[in-house]
């Protein structure tokens, strides 16, 4: 096998072959070894005893000893193409009866004397120095045998007489060095694919094809170079093959034609017995120009051209691409061939299935197109196309036209018209970066639609329902959600993965009940409450989600991320509000009002007010300005109190016993007993004050009635604002309605409002409290006053 026809069978090549002769794929239990491009001289001596699969190609190995492989009893696989291997020992392969895979291509063996196990499958020996094929002699015993690549300089019929009885599926034969062929030496062959490559002597060209052609059906040819231009025998010769071929499926591969002898091919065969005609790699020499062509009376059904180039760029392409238009034939494939236009059929044409794939297609392809209406399948991905409404137009007439393929287009929306054929079933809108907007242009009765890897965000809701939808790929975009399935009633295949879908909501899951396949994997699911619904419709319907479990894995919080969902686990009391109510709120609220009643019933409020303001009390006395010698030197009683004398029973007989007994030097200047006879009221009510350290207002609603409580709350208030003092204190007897307080008492208001004041509480075991308030506001110590210095006799004041 030339090393530029057919690319070297590593082991991933003999898995293919080994699928494509329906072999079973080798266990995970076999022992692949890997000894490739390591500059090898010799077959390594310590592999492992259970080898099934080894690889030595591509080193520099020159012999094959009978002890390389002697030990290695359960091989399978022995790939030694690309060495120098001149020779073969005639035991070599004696020990290693289950070998079914032997690639021995592109060395320098000149003769083979060693026999090859009995169960081979697959035997590659080309691209070597064989001179014939005799070695062909010893190959009938190998009756398993599917695959057998073969090359040398002289081709007898001889050589192939004893393998005409194998039934080989595939047969390769490398005629790079080619010197002589005997006619109908291909004709023994019993091969269903024969393959031929590197023929570059012509002078066996036209005999080795002859042949080939009634050999076997599918036929396939590679690497035969540049062909002469000029030689009108070619079209004999050309003539001679096509009319005796028995080929129904011709493949060519790497070849290089004029333009007028492909044509003349192309001609030839569309007269012969191939239906199937497909050109890879392909050369166009000189001009392009028009040449007629005979459409009628072929066999072909099918012409698949891929990666064709041209060696002249100026020239009418409308030559080329009418060559190909007026085909009548029901599939044509041009792929990677750089084809920008494709005119219209001009009479009604036969194409069932055209794929124009990979080229340079813009929005002018079949205008206004009539003659397409047996069109079934359109493949136009990987072009030019950009406005998905002039796609609509291009096979609004394509009458029998069932899937439609634009993927890989730039192609955008701009909220034209859009005119689909009805009879379109399936739609490929993959990766062109479409938005939202393209749901308001799509055939009503598609039944598959794929919008992979655009730019969709969400499916728009007030689109027209999708009555025939069953299978919808929406994976690789932007949805954040679960789309609305009611919009697709039919839908049985739903595919959102690679989104950016936290979590799907419950709404939507619910929607989605009928669906029977979804593919919701690799977004980056929050593992919070809300994926507990996922995780139960997986649960509920085992099989719905594609990929899971290992498609479908945490990314936050942090602390889950990697985690699967099918091991996250969250307590139903976290994320039932029906359960936490009950469990941890209704014990919180009965709590909160257990602590409020019992606060209200032994009034802890009232108590900590009263705490607050004694507290407040005696920080103000520590921080105060006057001294105790400022006290003794100033003032005569710690306190004077105004009262009404409504209120006199209760500061007779309660507050000041309480006061007084609290230290046995405090001094209350008190009107019946302190006030000095001969004076005014006002005159003593002013001395009094004068000479108080403090005033006690005993206020109640009899006190705002009193004329001469307003005056001495009147002069105590100007004392505390002209000597900047804080010596009031205010004691409420009972509560004071503020329509009560006369407008002439606007001092009161504004102290009550400005001030805090201690409240006289009814019940007993609140007094403790408010004495020590009372102290803590008096709170001053003035002894040795001496007992002269008071007011004689008590004034009225009510």
């Amino acid at each position: 096998m030339p090393k530029s026809a057919v690319p070297f069978l590593t082991f991933t090549t003999f898995l293919m072959c080994a699928q494509c002769y329906k072999y079973p794929l080798l266990e995970n239990s076999d022992i692949v070894t890997n000894y490739s491009y390591k500059s090898l001289t010799s077959v390594p001596k310590n592999l492992s005893l259970r080898t099934t699969v080894l690889d030595l190609s591509h080193n520099n190995i020159q012999s094959l000893e009978a002890t390389d492989f002697g030990y290695l009893l359960e091989l399978k696989v022995l790939n030694m193409s690309h060495n120098l291997i001149t020779e073969l020992n005639a035991s070599v392969f004696d020990s290693n009866i289950h070998m079914e895979y032997l690639d021995l291509s592109n060395n320098m063996l000149e003769n083979i004397s060693s026999p090859f196990p009995d169960q081979l499958h697959h035997l590659d020996i080309s691209s070597n120095h064989f001179k014939t094929l005799s070695f062909c002699r010893g190959l009938g015993n190998l009756l398993q045998l599917k695959y057998l690549g073969l090359g040398a300089a002289q081709i007898l019929k001889s050589d192939f007489e004893a393998i005409t009885h194998l039934q080989l599926q595939h047969v390769f034969i490398e005629l790079n060095h080619l010197l002589d062929y005997q006619n109908a030496s291909l004709l023994m062959l019993n091969t269903n694919h024969l393959h031929l490559s590197l023929l570059s002597n012509q002078t066996c060209l036209f005999d080795v094809l002859f042949d080939a052609v009634n050999t076997s059906k599918f036929l396939e040819l590679s690497n035969f170079g540049k062909w002469e231009a000029g030689k009108e025998i070619y079209k004999k010769y050309i003539l001679d093959i096509a009319s005796n071929s028995r080929v129904n499926r011709l493949t060519m591969k790497k070849l290089s034609l004029p333009w007028n002898i492909l044509v003349f091919i192309l001609q030839a065969i569309w007269h012969s017995s191939v239906e199937s005609l497909h050109l890879y790699d392909f050369g166009i020499q000189q001009l392009i120009f028009k040449i007629p062509f005979n459409y009628s009376n072929t066999s072909m059904k099918e012409l698949f051209l891929h990666n064709i180039s041209t060696e002249v760029f100026l020239f009418d392409q409308m030559n080329l691409y009418r060559l190909f238009s007026e085909m009548n034939i029901e599939n044509l494939t041009i792929s990677s061939c750089n084809v920008l236009f494709m005119p219209c059929p001009l009479n009604q044409s036969t194409f069932q299935y055209i794929d124009f794939s990979n080229n340079a297609i813009t929005d002018d392809i079949f205008p206004n197109c009539l003659t397409l209406t047996k069109l079934k399948t359109l493949k136009l991905s990987g072009n030019k196309l950009q406005m998905l409404s002039k796609v609509s137009s291009m096979t609004e007439k394509m009458e029998s036209l069932e899937y439609l393929d634009v993927s890989r287009n730039p192609l955008y929306y701009n909220n034209e018209d859009c005119h689909w054929p009805q009879s379109i079933r399936e739609l490929n809108l993959a990766s062109c970066s479409l938005s939202n907007s393209v749901f308001q242009c799509l055939p009503n009765n598609i039944i598959t639609l794929n919008l992979l890897s655009n730019e969709i965000s969400h499916v728009p809701l007030q689109i027209t329902k999708l009555e025939n939808l069953e299978y919808l790929n929406l994976a690789d975009n932007r949805i954040s959600d679960l789309p609305d399935c009611t919009l697709f009633p039919h839908l049985m295949i739903l595919n959102v993965e690679y989104n950016q879908i936290p979590y799907p909501s419950t709404e939507s899951i619910e929607k989605c009940l009928s669906v029977k396949l979804m593919n919701i994997g690799h977004n980056p699911f929050h593992c919070f409450c809300e994926i507990r619904k996922l995780i139960s419709a997986e649960i509920s319907s085992p099989g719905k989600m594609i990929g899971w479990p290992d498609a479908y894995v945490c990314e936050r919080p942090d602390n889950l991320n990697g985690v699967k969902l099918k091991d996250f686990y969250m307590p139903e009391i976290y994320c039932n509000i029906f359960i936490l109510v009950p469990v941890i709120i209704v014990p919180t609220i009965l709590g909160l009002t257990i602590i409020f009643v019992l606060c209200k019933y032994f009034d802890v409020p009232w108590f900590i007010k009263m705490i607050g303001q004694w507290t407040r009390t005696k920080h103000r006395t520590r921080r105060s300005k006057r001294g105790y010698q400022e006290l003794e030197r100033e003032f005569a009683f710690h306190a004077f109190v105004s009262y009404s004398e409504h209120d006199a029973s209760w500061v007779k007989n309660i507050f000041l016993p309480n006061v007084e007994d609290m230290n046995d030097s405090l001094r209350i200047c008190q009107h019946e007993r302190n006030f000095e006879p001969g004076k005014s009221i006002v005159e003593n009510i002013i001395n009094c004050i004068e000479k108080s350290y403090k005033s006690i207002f005993i206020l109640s609603p009899h006190f705002v009635q009193s004329e001469w409580c307003h005056y001495e709350l009147y002069f105590a208030h100007h004392k505390l604002y002209s000597e900047n003092t804080d010596n009031l204190i205010l004691i409420l007897l009972e509560p004071i309605p503020q329509y009560l307080i006369p407008s002439r008492y606007y001092k009161l208001k504004a102290l009550m409002t400005q001030r805090t004041y201690l409240e006289w509480p009814k019940e007993k075991n609140k007094h403790g409290l408010f004495w020590a308030n009372l102290k803590a506001a008096i709170s001053v110590n003035i002894s040795d006053l001496e007992q002269d210095r008071s007011c004689s006799l008590p004034s009225e004041s009510s």
